[in-house]
């Protein structure tokens, strides 16, 4: 094991600590099983009892909850930075970097007044830090590259040690700029000693990110400022796994952002109060009504709201690129004159930066950011206009001189792309759902679904057993 000194041996429990760490890591490698189970999700129904520890676990879809082990009164976390490869949608893999195999990392999640150790190993090609975003740490602890820390090196071990005395929605991540556009983020949760109240019934965490991809290529452009692919959970639409609640429960959910861009999110059919910040909880007094909230670049917003209207709500970002996945020259009203979509542009092109003409010119058509990618030119109308006059399409008979005319008379119109894809993003948490639901969900969207008790529990079954 490859262990940095400096940083372990920061204060007069350094050595304790180590020496606690190895002892940690030997159980963890000799009772893999009853390592892995510590910290799973547990399920929680109104009216049955808290799990040991004192609160209610936030149910984060398709995010890992970070195990623990209870040392003399501390908690022991093992947290690994390295590659990891990701689906956004099926068919879709992407190589990012995040924690434990996962993307965003694993969920932390603690009461206040714990005491935690967090024994981090560096496996990325490069070097790297955790910052503990909004957590009041010492200096020596809080993830500065040396501000507060060096570096740790590929292959390094550093140990993060310290009490916690807040509580609220925070989160960790790299302390390097490109690696936080790789995905290198998980949700910190610390529940309060003394339960919010009103209490809720369900609560969710939500990570948002955005994604610079080029077509044909696996790999973010951590410099671009036009994203393709905006995920929730490090899942894009219809790949997201929707929010199961049963009707009558009060529901909280945790927003968490760290991109370029703020996210107006919103949620259909429901009016929600704003009751946290990445700052902690707000006074109730301070509560007012919304049905969208924006948050911000590295905020955290917490939304509570009693879900009193049985229905597949949409939860979504309501920016409009934000409700696509893969935007490239077939998606959007994108046609103008001259030349298609630029490929091969410079760093100041591919994130945006207007050097030299008018702000509509040529050159500042839409882009496709720095390297390779695709270079053929732009449709000038619909992809659904492609066939050859008298070509079958599925679902219909020959096209006739009249559809091809008619429709060519609107080039470049939006061309918004509806592909149902049901059968492949299957899982418990769609059962029921409309037939073609799939083509309504898609990019920074999933679905908040308020179920009737029987629909609630036949759902919550299939869920147990998958």
């Amino acid at each position: 094991m490859n262990i940095d000194r400096r940083g372990v041996l920061r204060g007069g429990a350094g050595v304790l600590a180590w020496l606690a760490g190895l002892k940690a890591s030997a159980r963890a490698q000799s009772h893999p099983a009853q390592h892995e189970q510590r910290g799973k999700p547990e399920s929680h129904e109104k009216g049955t009892p808290l799990r040991a520890g004192g609160f209610d676990p936030v149910q984060t879809p398709d995010i890992p909850r970070l195990p623990y082990e209870l040392q003399d009164g501390v908690k022991i976390f093992h947290l690994v930075a390295e590659p990891v490869k990701r689906d956004f949608i099926p068919g879709k893999t992407f190589d990012v970097w995040g924690y434990n195999g996962s993307m965003p990392g694993p969920t932390i999640e603690v009461m206040e007044g714990d005491h935690v150790r967090i024994l981090f190993r560096n496996k990325l090609p490069e070097p790297t830090t955790v910052h503990w975003h909004g957590l009041e740490v010492p200096i020596a602890m809080d993830g500065v590259p040396a501000i507060s820390q060096p570096l740790v090196q590929p292959g390094e071990m550093y140990t993060y040690e310290f009490t916690l005395h807040q509580n609220g929605t925070f989160f960790y991540h790299t302390h390097m700029a490109m690696q936080e556009m790789m995905g290198m983020i998980g949700l910190f949760i610390i529940h309060p000693r003394q339960p919010y109240k009103p209490p809720v019934d369900k609560d969710f965490g939500l990570i948002l990110q955005e994604w610079a991809i080029l077509p044909n290529n696996t790999i973010p452009n951590t410099l671009s400022m036009e994203f393709n692919w905006l995920t929730i959970n490090g899942k894009a639409g219809p790949a997201t796994t929707p929010l199961i609640v049963k009707l009558g429960d009060r529901v909280r959910i945790r927003f968490l952002n760290l991109g370029m861009d703020h996210h107006p999110m919103h949620l259909h059919g429901n009016q929600f109060y704003v009751t946290g910040t990445e700052g902690g909880r707000v006074p109730e007094s301070l509560w007012y009504p919304q049905n969208t909230v924006l948050v911000g670049v590295a905020q955290a917003r917490n939304i509570e709201f009693e879900a009193k209207y049985p229905g597949d709500w949409m939860l979504h970002c309501h920016l409009p690129h934000h409700m696509m996945n893969q935007m490239i020259s077939m998606v959007g009203p994108m046609a103008h004159v001259g030349s298609g979509m630029h490929t091969g542009m410079g760093m100041e092109e591919g994130m945006g930066m207007m050097r030299r003409g008018p702000a509509m010119s040529e050159e500042h058509g839409p882009g496709l950011g720095r390297g390779m990618g695709m270079t053929q030119r732009e449709k000038p109308t619909s992809s659904m206009v492609g066939m050859e006059m008298g070509q079958k399409h599925e679902h219909q008979g020959p096209m006739t001189m009249g559809m091809m005319e008619e429709k060519k008379r609107v080039p470049g119109f939006p061309q918004d792309m509806w592909m149902p894809m049901d059968k492949s993003v299957v899982k418990p948490e769609t059962y029921g759902l409309a037939p073609d639901w799939s083509g309504a969900v898609v990019g920074m969207m999933t679905l908040v679904r308020v179920l009737p008790s029987d629909r609630y529990e036949k759902v919550r079954s299939l869920m147990r057993e998958a």
